[in-house]
């Protein structure tokens, strides 16, 4: 699987650069983020991802022991490109992802909602992400 291009790669890299992301990780502010929004969402998994050029750096994790994921299993590569959350009911069902390891195999991801983090009008960094190991629907209401 590859990741779709984003017509923003080069601002976004620089972006990343600039705010010297990678030295300020781990951080409590975010965790606080990650561990409300698991709860309050009741999914086992919730991630804050950074998209760098070849990988996904995990700022921020729950229910899940990971730092970095290649950029081509990060469903994050997706979320950058769309204007609000995507939402990906059965990530078995979808075609984007259907075939992706994380699906497949370990952790079974089977729902994802991820919001994009924009900064400075329309660069997006990277997502907030919801993950269950179980097919579930999202609504704006939740």
């Amino acid at each position: 699987m590859t990741f779709p291009p984003d017509p923003n790669e080069i601002l976004r890299l620089k972006a990343l650069k600039d705010l010297e992301a990678s030295k300020w990780l781990p951080n409590v502010t975010i965790d606080r983020v990650t561990a409300f929004a698991r709860s309050h969402f009741g999914v086992p998994m919730c991630l804050v991802n950074l998209i760098e050029a070849d990988q996904a750096l995990v700022a921020s994790k729950q229910g899940l022991d990971v730092s970095r994921l290649d950029r081509r299993i990060a469903f994050c590569s997706h979320t950058i490109l769309q204007p609000s959350v995507l939402v990906v009911s059965d990530a078995r069902a979808d075609e984007r992802f259907k075939d992706n390891s994380v699906v497949t195999g370990e952790p079974y991801i089977r729902f994802y909602a991820g919001a994009p983090l924009i900064y400075e009008g329309d660069v997006r960094l990277g997502s907030l992400c919801l993950l269950d190991t179980k097919p579930r629907s999202f609504s704006r209401g939740e």
